[in-house]
């Protein structure tokens, strides 16, 4: 059983290292707005277009900065939960009959 313990925690390292090396981006206005995250939920980067920082001023960027912001935590949400899946889904697997405690067949 600790070996199991040990593999779930390995696993779930080698999953938070890939998800420092998966990026997502989400934008608004057309693009006048990016910002860039990892898998993991950190900001990577923020892109503003001049233009658009010109023309709406600091509350129109306020605003479009936290629906963007919002998305791109929601889509790197995801991928996380998708590879815990993935490997949650592997280790039940691999002890057997403990996997039906969880609605799996």
């Amino acid at each position: 059983m600790f070996d199991k313990i040990f593999e779930a925690q390995q696993k779930a390292e080698e999953v938070k290292k890939r998800l420092d090396n998966i990026s997502v981006s989400a934008d608004a206005e057309g693009g006048a707005i990016k910002v860039t995250a990892t898998g993991n939920k950190m900001i990577k980067s923020i892109e503003i277009d001049e233009e658009f920082l010109k023309e709406n001023g600091k509350e129109g960027l306020e605003d479009v900065l936290v629906v963007v912001i919002n998305k791109v935590l929601a889509q790197a949400e995801n991928i996380s939960q998708a590879e815990m899946a993935a490997v949650t889904q592997q280790i039940l697997g691999g002890i057997g009959g403990l996997g039906n405690l969880f609605g799996k067949k």
